[in-house]
């Protein structure tokens, strides 16, 4: 499909396939690395496999994609007939894929605005989808932009772990914070705060915390028009079971989306992973 601005995102935006293809959004994997193997997310690697390798305790670690895969993927998008190109992509405080594409971008045949949505998940994907909207309707390089950046503005994201341990050895949660929750035995809820991820509440159990992470959505969506995404690690019924319940109680709910993340964003959260994005329109 050509038209005269492109959307790039990443592969941790966990878009659909049929929504990707339906809007024409390029996706520049992040590579997984197990042991000695370095796989692409989302075609050479599964989340179950992901889940897998973690549980026995397999060292597993992500790289970024190079600042020549960006500029590939740019060459073909203007090749394509783009006259602009719009890059958006994972915070850059936990991921260096933004300053990859940054890179890229200066040699760019066609201009490229590469935006730090401070976002993961759907809360990417869905800035990614505000932009592709604006891009369909004959929107410009800057509007499209604007329709991105509006979007990750007042877009939020929380998140249950079983265990800290997978995001402190990754070194996107600091060490004591990690400690205090092991050592108190509580279970963590966790937030996406300037692109870093915070720790949000500390909970007793798993089944209050989860309880707290639907209060929290619920609050946070309100009642007006809003989509929601619903994420999981190896527990499916975990994820339904809460995405039935939001949407009985989110009346302003347009979108609702249930998906397990991909291999990167798994490398670091672990197994039982629960996370709610809330993105009012």
């Amino acid at each position: 499909m050509s038209r005269h601005v492109a959307i790039l995102t990443d592969s941790t935006a966990y878009l659909p396939r049929q929504t990707r293809e339906r809007h024409a959004i390029i996706t520049v994997p992040l590579t997984v690395v197990i042991g000695d193997r370095a796989l692409e997310e989302g075609t050479e690697i599964s989340a179950v496999a992901l889940a897998e390798a973690l549980q026995k305790r397999r060292p597993v670690t992500t790289s970024r994609p190079s600042p020549e895969v960006f500029a590939e993927a740019y060459r073909e998008a203007a090749a394509a007939g783009a006259t602009g190109i719009v890059s958006l992509h994972l915070s850059a405080e936990v991921s260096g894929t933004h300053d990859a594409a940054v890179l890229a971008a200066k040699d760019a045949p066609v201009p490229v605005r590469v935006v730090d949505t401070r976002m993961m998940g759907m809360a990417l994907g869905f800035c990614a989808l505000a932009a592709a909207r604006v891009a369909e309707a004959g929107g410009s390089l800057d509007e499209a932009v604007a329709a991105a950046e509006k979007r990750a503005a007042g877009t939020s994201a929380y998140f249950y772990v079983d265990t800290l341990d997978y995001l402190r050895r990754g070194g996107r949660i600091g060490t004591a914070q990690a400690l205090l929750g092991s050592a108190l035995a509580v279970k963590p809820l966790l937030e996406l705060d300037g692109g870093r991820i915070e720790l949000r509440e500390k909970v007793r159990t798993a089944s209050k915390a989860i309880a707290r992470l639907e209060e929290i959505a619920v609050e946070r969506a309100g009642s007006g028009a809003v989509d929601i995404a619903v994420h999981h690690l190896s527990a499916p019924e975990r994820a339904a079971a809460l995405a039935d319940r939001l949407r009985e109680r989110v009346p302003g709910v347009e979108e609702l989306q249930v998906s397990e993340v991909g291999a990167v964003i798994g490398a670091h959260t672990g197994p039982g992973l629960l996370a709610v994005v809330v993105s009012p329109r």
